[in-house]
């Protein structure tokens, strides 16, 4: 696996819904100077419109859109080109669908309790999460093995302290200074 003073071309933020992968991975990518991409967006039609009437995706529903991202990471890191993907990747399997055995990708882990996810949801303004939901994330949540070569952030902290602590244990640079 890379170490730190190799930059991965590729960085993939994950967690549960409600643990700040778009928040922390738009961050970390303005940081970094880097696009930023929401693995949503890679989903085919079929998957949108599966959940659009409300059904979860099955495994099966997933294959396809996991081997999406990691075809556009294969694509990033042949060009030369760098991104930070926010994708839940709650299993191990689907992380070892994304960076199937490349040194040059990262899993970026936001760690956080499920009642800290929860007092978070309950205070966003508009959103709605059924509580079974994030007790369903949390059982099918698999967090990364050491030998993932995971940075594991705790999520129990400002925005951008949580983006130093990325930085920091990806050894990118210095901490940014704050007033």
């Amino acid at each position: 696996m890379a170490g730190a003073a190799t930059t991965p071309c590729a960085l993939i933020v994950m967690g549960v819904s409600g643990s700040g992968k778009s928040t922390i991975g738009e961050r970390l990518a303005e940081r970094l100077g880097w696009p930023f991409e929401d693995g949503d967006r890679f989903h085919p039609a079929s998957n949108v419109a599966k959940m659009s009437a409300g059904h979860a995706l099955t495994d099966e529903d997933r294959w396809p859109w996991l081997q999406a991202i990691a075809d556009e990471i294969d694509r990033l890191c042949e060009a030369g080109e760098r991104a930070v993907i926010a994708c839940s990747a709650l299993k191990r399997a689907y992380r070892e669908v994304l960076v199937h055995g490349r040194d040059d990708v990262r899993i970026v882990y936001l760690d956080g309790t499920q009642d800290l996810i929860a007092a978070r949801l309950a205070a966003r303004k508009g959103h709605f999460m059924p509580p079974a939901l994030l007790v369903s994330q949390f059982k099918t949540l698999e967090k990364p093995a050491p030998n993932e070569n995971p940075v594991t952030v705790s999520i129990d902290a400002p925005v951008e302290t949580i983006v130093d602590d990325i930085v920091r244990q990806l050894g990118l640079g210095p901490r940014r200074n704050r007033p």
